[in-house]
């Protein structure tokens, strides 16, 4: 299980925010904390620690004033540590090379892929056309429904007809290298984990996993390694003291070391 860091931006600042308060109204959400520093800081931290593959994420639609703030702020965090990290919100084919050229080693995309409440093949291929399989995420980000976690789009705004179980992950494996995986109903809340996401995850072993939401404890993170059989990788955004949380940055570089080993 290894850590993987963020840099979430949202109106032009480095936040961690309640995932399910997202709102493109006003650009609204309820804010955990709001950082001084700017997304090149946390990304030369990243780097001096060696976390690579940690994720940006735009929090703003490409229609919303702040937009151009929040993107100067991925590509300078990207700029800081080109090849280092990767870089998700409102990527499509049209975008996807500019954000590769000033850094990101990937893209990661959902709302693009997942269209109309379905699966849009035709676009999926020509991400993989555009930019290669080997540098796409699919981004699941999930929220329950009935009995069924269900995946949702636009900032986590809109639910999907699509369940996310074995079969998607087996269909989907084969155009991109890796998946992200918000619980988006626990994210930013640092108040557990949702187990039967994280076993779910464990069961596709073919591609690279990263859970997010819900961590706020390292009663959380040891919970995670024994559901996703310490084949899940994990993203603490609320709870990690770098954003104003309990838990100590370099603690949870040393747990995430020693289950490892």
């Amino acid at each position: 299980m290894r850590f993987r860091p963020c840099i979430d931006i949202h109106n032009g600042k480095v936040k961690q925010i309640v995932g399910g308060s997202l709102t493109d109204q006003k650009d609204q959400a309820v804010e955990n904390f709001v950082s001084e520093k700017d997304g090149a800081w946390f990304a030369r931290l990243y780097q001096e620690n060696g976390l690579k593959g940690g994720h940006i994420i735009l929090l703003n639609p490409a229609s919303s004033p702040y937009y151009e703030q929040t993107k100067e702020q991925a590509l300078s965090a990207l700029r800081a540590w080109p090849g280092g990290m990767q870089v998700g919100g409102g990527i499509h084919p049209e975008n996807a090379r500019e954000f590769l050229k000033a850094g990101a080693d990937k893209v990661i995309v959902t709302s693009y892929v997942f269209k109309d409440g379905q699966i849009n093949w035709d676009n999926l291929k020509r991400l993989v056309q555009t930019v290669g399989s080997e540098h796409l995420v699919l981004d699941l980000s999930c929220r329950k429904k009935g009995d069924s976690y269900r995946i949702v789009t636009d900032r986590w705004q809109k639910f999907t007809d699509v369940c996310l179980d074995e079969e998607l992950l087996d269909r989907l494996s084969v155009y991109c290298s890796e998946f992200l995986v918000h619980a988006v109903d626990v994210e930013g809340k640092s108040a557990g984990i949702e187990v039967p996401v994280a076993e779910l995850l464990a069961k596709h072993t073919g591609t690279v996993s990263t859970y997010a939401g819900g961590v706020g404890s390292f009663a959380d993170l040891q919970k995670l390694k024994e559901a996703g059989k310490n084949r899940v990788d994990v993203t603490i955004g609320s709870a990690l003291d770098l954003f104003g949380g309990p838990m100590a940055f370099t603690d949870v570089l040393n747990f995430c070391t020693e289950e490892k080993r």
